[in-house]
């Protein structure tokens, strides 16, 4: 009897799967995509109806051909891709591929992967979802017109090899515009006065200044503070007068005492944003990382005796729904493992707020509540262990009773003029903060408030019982300066949330936007912010200027809604793909008609005619060149101060000279490490590698190894054959020779809590006390060098 054939896109998802099935079922594999539009072209016939072209992925074809051999022996055809858009064209062109009309052909999805949820799945096939489909190509045909169409207008008019994305530039323009607002900001000065009190029993306790003759005081100025009944201290003098008339009254009185509960609920549980957004906080990683950690989670983790298993649901989701079984498992942990006083007495339900929610899939949670973190720890790798316990803590909080607080606020006055303000908080009952906390609230304090002042944390603060009618003394009143604060800069976490405010990007997106912001210079990354590159402010300001509809956030957005109307089968991918074009190529037409190079102009003189320097890009940076190009071919490097401002580097004339014109060699370095130019740079563009003198250790190679930075900007070395000899490592090399083997060299190993030098030949780790013991042996050959 002939197998069935179940076909998914990773071999990870593949060998989970082909556990739970059986022999009855053959599990393959398909890497991924295995057709996509053409590479190096457009791909899209703009006089037919954007009819796209597809073809198959260079080096598919093995993959495809084994899968066509598979499925031709075949009983039944299960297509398993990832229950999204890009799941569903995935299946899609793989049921063209084997044959879409056949009725042995069948779709199969899984929100987690379980035993029995797959199992389930396969008991109830269903069909190919041509909606999910056409929403999926319409995107990639949108983003295929953009990038396409816009990049060669980046090419010629500030350098080769740029490239602009619908959403991507949008990221970036949100990026600049922030940075604009944090340099334009003018800071206001104001003061708030803060008392020491005591009371009778010697209890000490901190209030602010209130009010003043009835006035409010500010302690952030903002628009409130032009309010009539409200004022804000602007200065020094002010702050210090009033402070010593605190000081001259005796005894203050407590005037009221109030004191109420307080609730705070437990967050909903993840969707992909959020995720993303507290594994940046808590963890720091990237959303990149925290997609690849998750994936690994969902595909299925081998639990030993228990075998393999997904142990979180899918993870693109923009859902906060759960299902009732896994909401009854969180409740029955609940009340086995904390009581039932933590159980709340009905289900809670999470609403999703926008319309534009795809509700086919839950929330990510994990797929047991049963099954701890600490239970599964010794499974998981480090990282998989943070994530999971992430994921699970958030599920199964998001099902127990809020947390609990007494807030006692009280007005203290002092004498006829003022009145001061003590907040301070008890928790009563612990809630659901037995198993979470969540950061971003934190994160959001810490980073100031929306005007950019500093946060107050006076809840945190225990007050002793106070009465009213009591009388306390003041034991010190101290005036504090301070300074608004500009807007804080995104951080992936920040931007993320306001992408997904502004409904741009979709759970699947939010990754390779912030990815592609950094990995192509428009964007760095400083101290944990974002900051635009020079690079990132000039093609967003020429994009926004020549398709200002296109970088337009409710535009953008307005697409975003076009295509989940595709999804959902309400409206034809060929009308939202004329509306977006019918406007997009006037503009791109005007665009490429006045284009004109790019340049940003400074303040440095060029030394050689005197004219202006300006700012330039090439494939290694941005250098300054003459304006009177090309009657002057001068060109500089440099560097930026911590304020943005231009410094001029002096090169590095090394005793190197260029093979093609004989000019001096000099050191620079490049956003992929140093490199030795010539100094007849234009008219020569001789380059090569800054070598360590390290001969590479694969067998048969003549290169050298030398330093280079990865495209995250991560220090490496390779050989300088590449890319005939892919050789590289993490680890710095050192000319050594192993004492145990002789091989040669040895490489460093540095981390946070340790280092050692170690040999890749016999894997022999060494001190560096050892190499020098064996260096002075009869046999050794010296120590460490470099």
């Amino acid at each position: 009897m002939s197998k069935n054939l179940v076909i998914v896109e990773s071999p990870a998802k593949a060998r989970t799967l082909g556990k739970y099935l059986g022999d009855g079922f053959e599990v393959r594999a398909s890497m991924g995509h295995v057709i996509d539009l053409p590479e190096k072209k457009l791909g899209v016939d703009l006089d037919n109806d954007f009819q796209p072209t597809y073809q198959v992925i260079p080096g598919k074809n093995k993959v495809i051909n084994e899968l066509k051999r598979a499925a031709g022996s075949a009983g039944e055809i299960f297509l398993a891709p990832d229950p999204d858009r890009e799941g569903e064209a995935i299946a899609w062109h793989l049921a063209g591929i084997l044959g879409r009309d056949s009725a042995r052909v069948h779709r199969v999805m899984f929100n987690e992967i379980t035993k029995s949820a797959v199992l389930a799945a396969m008991q109830h096939p269903t069909t190919l979802n041509q909606s999910l489909f056409e929403a999926q190509q319409a995107r990639r045909i949108l983003d295929r017109l953009v990038g396409y169409q816009i990049s060669p207008l980046l090419w010629k008019t500030v350098r080769r090899g740029l490239s602009a994305g619908r959403v991507q530039s949008v990221a970036v323009r949100m990026v600049c515009e922030r940075e604009r607002e944090i340099q334009e900001y003018i800071q206001k000065e104001y003061w708030s006065i803060e008392a020491l009190l005591a009371t009778e029993l010697k209890e000490r306790f901190e209030a602010r200044l209130y009010s003043v003759d009835g006035l409010r005081l500010v302690t952030r100025p903002d628009a409130e503070a032009e309010r009539k009944d409200r004022f804000w201290v602007r200065d020094a003098d002010t702050a210090g007068a009033l402070a010593a008339e605190l000081r001259s009254i005796a005894s203050y009185t407590v005037r009221q005492v109030e004191r109420k509960e307080k609730r705070r609920s437990a967050a909903p549980p993840f969707i992909t944003s959020t995720m993303q957004r507290e594994a940046a906080v808590t963890f720091g990683w990237p959303a990149k990382k925290t997609m690849q950690v998750a994936q690994t989670l969902y595909e299925g983790v081998d639990l030993g005796a228990e075998g393999t298993v997904g142990l979180i649901t899918y993870m693109r989701t923009d859902s906060t729904r759960l299902a009732e079984t896994a909401i009854e498992e969180a409740r029955a942990l609940i009340a086995k493992e904390f009581g039932e006083q933590y159980v709340p007495e009905k289900p809670i339900h999470y609403v999703s707020k926008k319309g534009n929610v795809q509700d086919a899939h839950e929330a990510i949670r994990a797929t047991s509540a049963f099954r701890r973190p600490e239970q599964v720890r010794r499974h998981l790798t480090p990282d998989q262990n943070k994530l999971y316990t992430l994921v699970w803590s958030r599920f199964v909080a998001c099902q127990m009773k809020a947390a609990v607080y007494d807030q006692t606020t009280v007005d203290i006055e002092a004498g006829p003029r003022f009145v001061l303000r003590a907040v301070g908080s008890i928790m009563r009952f612990a809630g659901f903060t037995r198993v979470y906390h969540e950061s971003l609230e934190k994160t959001q304090s810490k980073n100031g408030n929306s005007d950019g002042s500093e946060p107050e944390n006076d809840e945190d603060r225990l007050l002793p019982p106070l009465e009213e009618g009591q009388k306390v003394a003041p034991l010190d009143v101290t005036p504090n300066q301070h300074f608004t604060q500009p807007p804080p800069r995104y951080t992936e976490s920040s931007l993320i949330r306001e992408l997904e405010a502004n409904g741009i990007g979709r759970p699947s997106t939010y990754a390779t936007i912030m990815s592609t912001i950094l990995d192509k210079g428009y964007v760095e990354r400083l101290k944990g912010a974002l900051k635009p590159t020079e690079l990132g402010f000039t093609v967003n300001s020429l994009l926004v200027e020549k398709f200002p509809e296109i970088l337009n956030v409710k535009f953008t957005a307005r697409m975003e809604g076009r295509l989940d109307e595709v999804e959902e089968g309400q409206q034809d991918w060929h009308v939202v793909l004329h509306e977006f074009y019918d406007s997009f190529k006037p503009a791109l037409e005007t665009a490429l008609a006045n284009r004109q190079k790019v340049t940003v102009s400074t303040e440095i003189a060029c030394e050689q005619c005197g004219a202006p320097m300006v700012i330039r890009w090439s494939r290694h940076g941005e250098f300054l060149g003459c304006s009177n190009f090309p009657q002057c071919k001068n060109t500089r490097q440099f560097k930026r101060d911590e304020r943005g401002g231009l410094q001029i580097v002096t090169e590095q004339v090394t005793g190197e000279t260029c093979s093609k014109c004989g000019s001096p060699m000099a050191r620079k370095n490049g956003p992929y490490g140093p490199f030795l130019a010539c100094t007849n740079y234009p008219a020569c563009s001789e380059i090569r590698p800054v070598t360590t003198g390290i001969a590479c250790p694969r067998e048969g190679c003549k290169g050298e190894l030398s330093e280079r930075r990865s495209r995250r900007g991560k220090t490496f070395w390779g050989c300088t054959a590449y890319p005939a000899c892919d050789y590289a490592s993490w680890d710095r090399p050192i000319d050594t020779v192993c004492p145990t083997c002789g091989a040669r060299p040895l490489f460093e190993k540095t981390g946070r809590r340790m280092h050692y030098i170690y040999c890749e030949a016999c894997k022999g780790k060494f001190s560096e006390e050892q190499l020098a013991h064996a260096a002075g042996s009869p046999s050794g050959e010296g120590g460490p060098k470099g």
